[in-house]
């Protein structure tokens, strides 16, 4: 097998709440491993903005890309992921659409007993976690102080972003990697598992919670590298 373009190129997309900060430690590692990370700061507006906002940072790349979400981020690169120059996409606890599903669609009917994010009802078209509950299902391994945090400091997420269907998923035509947060409050890890079968990704599984991301960046950093090194060797 010849090995194609090497994959030097990583894009993170975060998810809704949050912004693209929450990425530094993965950032860290992947370029102390001399790959070349764009963190997309997603307006979360809507799905077509954010995908636009990842499409105009792909267009600055000079080779190809793994293409990363965190949580929502998965819906923008399962629609952005399409663009000629991602090469693969990975999953970091992120939902991962069918054509014509959203986050809204996925989360409308969660099976008995699963957790059910503390998403407060929309305010003149944002939407928030309840700040007393944020930790306890989105960052229940990080340091009490840096949930606070991230509790304090949420950017609001368009109802618009959360009804955001897919049109042509990617991850039918580009293979994908999965990372499933064993411990996850927010996206049911059986719903992960689920997703991730049905888009035929490569999956790892880790101990940590929905803000993996954060928690453990060289498990996430570790998943992206095996995808780039799997591309740059297919």
């Amino acid at each position: 097998m010849n090995a194609g373009p090497e994959v030097k190129n990583v894009v993170l997309v975060h998810g809704g709440f949050v912004d693209g900060s929450g990425w530094q430690g993965v950032y860290e590692h992947l370029t102390a491993d001399g790959y070349r990370v764009a963190v997309v700061q997603n307006p979360t507006l809507s799905l077509a903005g954010d995908v636009a906002a990842t499409h105009q940072v792909l267009d600055g790349l000079d080779g190809p890309a793994v293409l990363v979400g965190h949580s929502y981020g998965g819906v923008v690169i399962t629609e952005a992921g399409n663009h000629p120059g991602v090469a693969g996409l990975a999953y970091i606890a992120a939902f991962a659409p069918d054509k014509g599903e959203s986050v809204n669609s996925l989360i409308a009917d969660p099976p008995p007993g699963a957790p059910v994010p503390p998403i407060l009802p929309p305010k003149d078209g944002f939407l928030f976690l309840d700040r007393d509950k944020f930790a306890a299902s989105f960052a229940a391994d990080l340091p009490e102080a840096q949930a606070a945090f991230m509790a304090d400091s949420q950017v609001p997420w368009g109802v618009d972003a959360l009804g955001g269907a897919v049109s042509e998923p990617a991850w039918r035509v580009k293979p994908s990697w999965y990372l499933i947060a064993a411990d996850d409050r927010m996206i049911p890890p059986p719903a992960q598992r689920a997703m991730s079968e049905r888009a035929g990704s490569t999956v790892t599984e880790t101990p940590g919670s929905h803000a993996v991301y954060v928690s453990n960046p060289a498990a996430v950093a570790g998943v992206i590298a095996q995808a780039a090194e799997a591309l740059t060797a297919r």
